[in-house]
């Protein structure tokens, strides 16, 4: 088997206890549902020494008037100011991690680097891994120091309407769409309209994790976006309903080596919500 190409970006559970008493380290506990208020499940068991942060509430932008899209992610300023709130500073080396195989996660893992802040791993297996370990867990608020974040934007790393509209009609980069099959032909629709955007690929950001929520082993994982033809080569813009399932597939991508990966912020959220952009429903 061969390793990750950047097997720093996941950690595992016995890196994550080996770390916990570094200062420079920031634990984020990520877990969200849109069902249930995932913040009750961190104050009843969290990492020691870990903060909560709610990407749709925490690090999304107010939505504008017309109330779509929504979930964008912070302007500069605003995403600064949330990461000194949570003690996260240029200095900071963040952990994050979830219930659902670090998708959550990867939408701060996502915003960092969008805001030239690389200094982030996601904890493999989650919460769960870490409590079947009997690895030690605390209750109730953290309290932690505001911190100094500086705000670097980086191109590269998200993609615009604009540009993905450019994206169909030259037919590169190319689009991977991560949702469900459901969402793709439009059978589901969670927006104004419902199927996807024309040439895109659907792959199921789960595919890439086992039953446990663990990743699947790199080269089996490199051979089904090869198959798709998604190789280490292909520009990739990533996108799903809000832009956090396409940024885990961004995140294992960028693991697996390939460097030319964005992610469509305002993904199906927005796209879907518009009457003037092509759209395919049922299957391309």
């Amino acid at each position: 088997m061969s390793p990750f190409a950047r097997p720093e970006l996941f950690w595992s559970t016995e890196q994550v206890a080996g770390k916990l008493n570094d200062p420079k380290l920031r634990i984020v506990d990520c877990r969200f549902s849109f069902d249930a208020e995932a913040r009750t499940e961190y104050l009843k068991a969290h990492l020691p020494g870990a903060v909560h942060i709610d990407w749709s509430r925490d690090i999304a932008a107010p939505p504008p008037a017309s109330g779509h899209p929504l979930y964008m992610l912070q302007e500069p300023a605003d995403f600064a100011a949330t990461m000194a709130r949570f003690g996260i500073g240029d200095d900071t080396f963040v952990i994050g991690y979830d219930s659902e195989g670090g998708h959550h996660a990867a939408r701060l893992w996502l915003a960092l680097r969008r805001y030239g802040h690389d200094a982030m791993a996601v904890m493999e297996g989650g919460i769960q891994k870490w409590v079947r370990e009997g690895r030690p867990v605390e209750t109730g608020e953290v309290t932690v120091k505001p911190a100094s974040f500086t705000p670097r934007p980086r191109p590269g790393v998200i993609a615009t309407a604009a540009e993905v509209l450019e994206t169909v009609r030259t037919g590169d980069p190319w689009l991977l769409d991560v949702r469900r099959d459901s969402e793709y032909t439009g059978v589901e629709a969670r927006a104004k309209h419902g199927g996807h955007i024309p040439g895109a690929v659907n792959i199921l950001w789960k595919d890439a994790l086992r039953a446990d929520w663990m990743l699947k082993d790199p080269d089996e994982l490199e051979q089904m976006y090869i198959d798709a033809g998604f190789g280490p080569e292909t520009a990739t813009i990533t996108y799903c309903q809000a832009g956090v399932r396409a940024a885990f597939t961004h995140l294992v991508l960028t693991a697996l080596g390939h460097d030319d990966v964005r992610t469509y912020d305002g993904s199906w959220e927005e796209w879907g919500n518009r009457d003037d952009v092509p759209i395919v429903v049922g299957r391309s």
